[in-house]
């Protein structure tokens, strides 16, 4: 059966992936993300290859836009059968004692109450309807600490626990939730990380072969459309020469 899928942060990356993936799986998609204009090239493109899309236009840091726009879908697009949580951004590497305050903030508020937001308006439709599955997207980071990673691994461990409690709070219901937890992924990832740093994020992914948005994507999909008595509960997703979030073996 055809579901609607909203994905955050599907201008670009993990997200992008995503709407293309669940597009080919036949899905409707409500895809949102800040940047107008690149929403538009996505859904025309998709719209095109016979995909039904909304676009929705926001930050997800702001509760105010968010409230509006998920208030004013239409009739047709309100029962959300997938929510795919991927809106999310490291920034820094720094020690923790010379961290920026303002990239701490902006983390902790995308990665930690963003996420929170989306879950608080769309679950409660899912609990109603006795259906639905939450996929949330965290990270190897998640797991440990790696150096400079403070507090981008404390707002992806958030996710875990947010993640794990959802779970628990939905149990008597048939409502799904997923934690996918990937290790290193070639997206604009690193180049927001180190402020359009090009050269530096290039050296994340040398000497290994890093996963694709795409990976991460077939995962989001299979989770989505395993059978109704089966949960996908937690999946790490490393590269063959990563073991963990620190352990990178370069060729």
């Amino acid at each position: 059966m055809n579901k609607i899928v909203l994905i955050t942060g599907a201008t670009s990356g993990i997200g992008l992936a995503c709407a293309m993936k669940f597009a080919e799986n036949g899905d409707q998609l409500i895809l949102t993300g800040r940047n107008e204009q690149r929403l538009r090239e996505i859904q025309k493109d998709l719209v095109a290859k016979g995909t039904k899309v909304m676009t929705l236009v926001f930050d997800v840091r702001d509760r105010e836009k968010v409230g509006k726009c998920l208030d004013q879908l239409p009739q047709e697009w309100q029962d959300i059968d997938v929510l795919v949580n991927n809106a999310g951004l490291a920034l820094g590497l720094e020690p923790e004692y010379e961290g920026s305050i303002d990239d701490w903030e902006t983390m902790i508020d995308t990665n930690i109450k963003g996420l929170l937001m989306m879950t608080r308006l769309i679950v409660p439709g899912m609990v109603r309807r006795n259906r639905g599955h939450v996929i949330n997207v965290g990270s190897v980071a998640g797991d440990a600490a790696y150096a400079g990673g403070n507090v981008y691994c404390a707002t992806k461990a958030a996710v875990k626990a947010i993640t794990d409690g959802l779970r628990i709070d939905v149990a008597d219901t048939a409502v799904r939730v997923t934690n996918l937890k990937p290790g290193l992924v070639e997206t604009n990832f690193s180049n927001t990380r180190f402020h359009g740093d090009h050269d530096r994020a290039a050296k994340v992914y040398q000497g290994i072969k890093p996963l694709t948005g795409d990976d991460i994507a077939d995962v989001a999909v299979f989770a989505a459309n395993a059978p109704e008595h089966v949960q996908i509960a937690e999946v790490l997703i490393l590269a063959t020469h990563q073991a963990s979030g620190s352990v990178i073996v370069r060729k």
